[in-house]
């Protein structure tokens, strides 16, 4: 047991420290594209990597990495770390080591296209799941249509026709428009997550757009672990809201806060973002109406 807390130790040291970055090579080379002499990794004429020589198999895995914006070690060091040490990596990055890691922005929508990818079928069951989610929408739309047949003409039934229609064309943003629809959805949960989390015990002066890196981080992270149940179909459909709560381990990393603060922050944070959602939703709804008894 002591051997397991000992390693536990080592583990949580190493989560804390900055990732290491490989120091530049002594030996001198000679750049197979422009002909320039240099000593370190890269050619200070043209940028191509010293490790780049004759071609291999090798080298063509890491052309076709490029072509897809991967064939970068920032790549592979970030999926890392966003597994073992998400909020570690976020205080790296915000604190100045961007070229150690692959950029936010550009990682959230790589992911979620692979996302999608295996979401259509790309998996062990080779199930469409995109598929079964837009036939339980079309069900669940067609349930609220035959249930509005039912009611009379009343201000209640124009009420609820509005509000089935907003719930179509929502379901119908978040299908087609996915990267937006959640990026849309951090820039609503931001707001009270900064109000909780601008001052904390490990960064007493934290910036909204240092805030909104992290959560763009954090929903990369969050990403990785969907691709992963998908793929292997260990698949329900709650599972995006189950891996809502992984947020919380990234911003506990970050803010320094203890376990029971950072969750009840993080829970508070949905709920005020939820009533934001639900009284803009509401706000809308009454104005078509008002428009439409004109």
């Amino acid at each position: 047991m002591s051997h397991i807390v000992e390693k536990w130790k080592v583990f949580c040291e190493w989560q804390r420290r900055p990732s290491h970055i490989p120091q530049m090579a002594e030996q001198h080379h000679r750049c197979y594209t422009c002909g320039q002499e240099y000593q370190g990794n890269y050619c200070p004429c043209c940028g191509q990597s010293a490790r780049i020589g004759r071609y291999s198999f090798k080298n063509a895995l890491l052309l076709f990495l490029d072509v897809w914006g991967m064939g970068n070690r920032g790549m592979f060091r970030t999926l890392r770390d966003l597994i073992l040490r998400p909020g570690y990596l976020i205080r790296d990055y915000i604190s100045g080591m961007q070229m150690a890691y692959f950029p936010p922005f550009k990682l959230l929508f790589l992911l979620t296209a692979l996302l999608l990818i295996v979401d259509s079928g790309v998996n062990l069951k080779g199930e469409n799941y995109l598929a079964s989610y837009h036939e339980k929408t079309v069900n669940i739309d067609n349930s609220h249509t035959e249930n509005s047949k039912k009611k009379e003409k009343t201000r209640m039934e124009q009420w609820n026709k509005t509000a089935d229609m907003y719930i179509v064309k929502f379901r119908e943003f978040r299908e087609n428009n996915p990267a937006f629809f959640w990026l849309s959805l951090l820039f609503v949960l931001s707001f009270p997550l900064y109000l909780f989390f601008r001052k904390s015990p490990n960064i007493p002066d934290l910036r909204y757009s240092e805030l909104l890196i992290a959560l763009v981080y954090t929903w990369a992270m969050q990403d990785i672990y969907e691709i992963v149940l998908t793929f292997f179909c260990v698949y329900d459909d709650n599972v995006s809201e189950v891996t809502l709560l992984l947020c919380i381990i990234p911003l506990k990393q970050l803010s320094g806060f203890k376990w029971w603060r950072t969750s009840l922050y993080v829970i508070l944070s949905y709920l005020a973002a939820l009533a934001l959602l639900l009284a803009a939703m509401l706000a809308a709804i009454e104005i078509i109406i008002f428009l439409e008894a004109m």
